[in-house]
């Protein structure tokens, strides 16, 4: 049994919603179908869900709801029309209700909902499957923290009742009282995972828009070689440096049950696309791929017998939680210890951070870089492979790339360096060229 997900290329048309079920026919095994919002028809057009949430935003600013969602509906008529639809789905009615509850909300959540509602709801009739509203399977706190076990049981009982296809809108689920809340964007993704752990799926198909994960950012890299396979750990690092495939939450619900995830291609469905699997696996490369970011800041603190002060870190950190703050790595030596943070976690706070530091640890010197950008170099193979950060770094040293900081676990799955932000592409090409090419 599969579970299948699309994501909102795959969504975005009538056409393209036509491709979709010709996919889900041509195998039995595809009982589960998780869908996305329509997403951009072409370069310029706006995704639905950016839309409704523009619509929640204007609506509070007095500008009447009916005249904001008058072309998201029309997006959705012209969906069913080409579907064949129109007579088994009252998009009047269901628009009445959407202005009535976008009104109604104190959060954006119901808004940025229904692209994902209304898109299962097309499809489920295309197919003439069943449509399962999130809902009713997929629970969060009233504090908007989703609650993976008790909707594990929600959605195995719910689901082991229904005869034929189910199709689900991603994205969201609600609180026991019936508030809509939703995941991070992308999140529909975790919702397929989630009910791939629910109905115990042998596989979790993850449909987009390109062949799998790729060695390297293809805007940075040309050509880069596809990723035939990787491990669930290969996929959270590559996921949380930047290889946005998918979204980086969604592995946990299946790893749990040992369900591979295989990211396959609506528009080549023939390609064979990434498979991701549990466990370790041994490639015939040295790393499996290459993933980065921009937008970081260093903060180096710097006090002499850093090393013999007892709790000094953890006064360093209760900086950071009071003022909510994450941070990305901690590097230290005997009398320095480096604070890595990502611009967006420090907004306008940063006087009110090094205040906060200098209070709590009294350090004889704090120097802040700005503009840098963070590099993983992933693959279980390193752990095997003497020499390989020594590779890393002369490929770095020949193309002129100072290094910042470096990183590296005890697992020897990846190496993390950081560099200025302007050498990032070099970087990332250097590495490319010294492992993959």
């Amino acid at each position: 049994m599969k579970v299948c997900k699309f994501g909102g290329s795959s969504m975005a048309s009538g056409e393209t919603i036509k491709r979709v079920a010709s996919i889900i026919r041509a195998d039995a095994d595809r009982k589960y179908i998780v869908v996305s919002a329509p997403g951009k028809r072409f370069a310029k057009d706006i995704k639905i869900t950016d839309s409704l949430l523009n619509a929640y935003a204007e609506s509070r600013k007095g500008t009447p709801l009916k005249s904001l969602l008058a072309p998201i509906r029309e997006r959705f008529e012209g969906i069913a029309k080409d579907l064949g639809v129109e007579e088994k789905i009252n998009l009047s009615a269901i628009f009445t209700e959407i202005e009535q509850g976008i009104a109604a909300s104190p959060i954006p959540d119901f808004a940025a909902a229904q692209g994902e509602r209304l898109s299962a709801m097309m499809l489920a009739a295309y197919l003439g499957f069943a449509f399962v509203d999130a809902r009713e399977i997929v629970r969060f706190a009233d504090n908007g923290q989703f609650n993976a076990e008790y909707t594990n049981d929600i959605a195995r009982k719910y689901l082991s009742k229904k005869e034929g296809g189910v199709v689900i809108p991603g994205f969201y689920g609600s609180t026991s009282g019936g508030q809509i809340r939703t995941f991070s964007r992308g999140g529909s993704d975790v919702t397929g995972a989630i009910i791939a752990r629910a109905v115990k799926a042998d596989i979790y198909e993850n449909w987009t828009d390109v062949n799998g994960f790729l060695t390297a950012d293809p805007r940075i890299v040309e050509n880069p070689k596809p990723i035939p396979e990787l491990s669930y750990r290969e996929l959270r690092e590559l996921s949380y440096m930047g290889a946005n495939v998918l979204h980086p939450e969604s592995i946990f619900p299946v790893r749990k049950a040992n369900i591979p995830i295989n990211i396959k291609n609506t528009f080549e469905p023939e390609n064979p696309g990434t498979m991701i699997l549990p466990g370790v696996l041994h490639h015939d490369r040295l790393i499996t791929g290459i993933a980065g970011k921009k937008g970081f800041v260093s903060i180096l603190i710097e006090k002499s017998m850093m090393n013999n002060e007892i709790g000094f870190t953890r006064k360093l950190l209760s900086v950071l939680e009071n003022l909510n703050m994450s941070f990305e790595h901690l590097p230290s030596g005997i009398d320095t210890m480096t604070l890595i943070l990502a611009d967006t976690e420090i907004g306008g706070k940063m006087q009110e951070l090094v205040g906060g530091i200098r209070e709590a640890v009294s350090p004889d010197r704090v120097e802040i870089q700005s503009d840098l950008a963070l590099i993983a170099t992933v693959g279980h193979g390193m752990a095997y492979k003497p020499g390989t950060a020594s590779r890393l770094f002369t490929a770095l040293s020949r193309v002129g790339v100072n290094i910042k900081m470096i990183d590296q676990g005890s697992s020897e799955l990846n190496i993390i360096v950081a560099v200025s932000g302007e050498d990032y592409e070099k970087a990332i090409n250097a590495i490319y060229e010294e492992f993959i090419n």
